[in-house]
């Protein structure tokens, strides 16, 4: 079930003192629309991820999570939940596949969090069974989830309250939770706003879904666009995705890749592999030529890729 307006709005008031008001900021580019950015990566963790592990974590009833709470996660939503299990002083163990970045998981144990890698099999059966052998823990999932919806859902209010005249958001899609809570949110309050997934070429199953009409396996392979590009969709998220969204834009790694660097040379602004999805579509004019927002999904990407990144300009 995905998250509704009154879920979101109520988690915006949970995440007061936890997750930033990020701003939204024009990005300088040669396009004939208005392109913003939705700095997510301004999050204490780097990324948006703390909102939906805040909120879900902060409405389960406490004895349920005082034993600990377990994620599957690349990265970013481990990054989330280690902090907020922190926060509640609670353990936290993280569930990574063996092509997880090493800065989002060295990132992950100076926040106290035990780290499980796992072959990537293995870590997408922990997202569908919820559980790990071994782990005595509350699972919070990364995004087949209402109350983590309703925590990424709070972009859409701030969006909605800071660009109200916008046209079309483009969202970078790994599991669906960010492009799902947001749509969810923003459809309530201006059904005219067109919400696009971007998807990367290492790895769309949404879009072949879509197209098939049911979920499908696509070939995958690691990138630096590590934090979306899977094999596969849950067929929940799918069915929201078809209720939700106005359409998929796959990127390829190369205008990821500068999209990354006009990010970085016109805003001053580090963005991961995934945002750069975003912001590669916004540019594009594939959402549209409106005013366009592109969610900087997170800047947890490791320095020297990014300056190799960088270096090719």
């Amino acid at each position: 079930m995905v998250c509704n307006l009154d879920a979101a709005r109520e988690a915006h008031t949970k995440l007061k003192g936890i997750a930033l008001r990020t701003p939204a900021i024009r990005l300088s580019c040669d396009s004939s629309h208005e392109v913003f950015l939705k700095l997510e990566n301004l999050q204490p963790i780097g990324s948006f991820k703390i909102r939906g592990a805040a909120n879900a974590m902060l409405r389960a009833p406490r004895e349920r999570i005082a034993r600990g709470v377990l994620t599957a996660s690349a990265g970013n939503m481990a990054q989330g939940v280690a902090w907020c299990a922190r926060l509640l002083g609670v353990p936290a163990t993280v569930v990574t596949p063996d092509t997880a970045p090493e800065t989002k998981l060295r990132a992950v144990e100076r926040l106290g969090g035990r780290i499980i890698k796992v072959p990537f099999e293995e870590w997408w059966r922990t997202f569908e069974t919820r559980a790990f052998p071994g782990v005595d823990a509350t699972f919070i999932h990364a995004f087949d989830d209402a109350d983590v919806m309703a925590g990424n859902g709070t972009i859409g209010l701030e969006l909605m309250e800071d660009l109200p005249e916008l046209d079309a958001i483009v969202v970078p899609w790994g599991g669906g939770g960010l492009a799902c809570g947001i749509a969810a949110v923003v459809k309530a309050l201006k059904p005219s706003v067109r919400v696009y997934a971007a998807e990367s070429e290492t790895g769309a199953p949404l879009t072949a879904s879509l197209a098939a009409g049911k979920p499908v396996v696509v070939d995958y392979r690691p990138s630096f666009v590590d934090g979306i590009a899977s094999k596969t969709v849950f067929p929940g998220m799918l069915e929201l995705a078809k209720q939700l969204l106005d359409g998929t834009i796959v990127v390829k790694l190369e205008d990821a890749a500068a999209a990354i660097r006009l990010v970085a040379e016109r805003a001053r602004v580090i963005c991961e592999g995934a945002a750069g999805c975003a912001v590669a579509a916004a540019v594009s004019r594939q959402a549209g030529r409106g005013r366009t927002v592109a969610i900087v999904s997170g800047g947890n990407i490791d320095l020297k890729k990014f300056c190799e990144l960088c270096g090719s300009c």
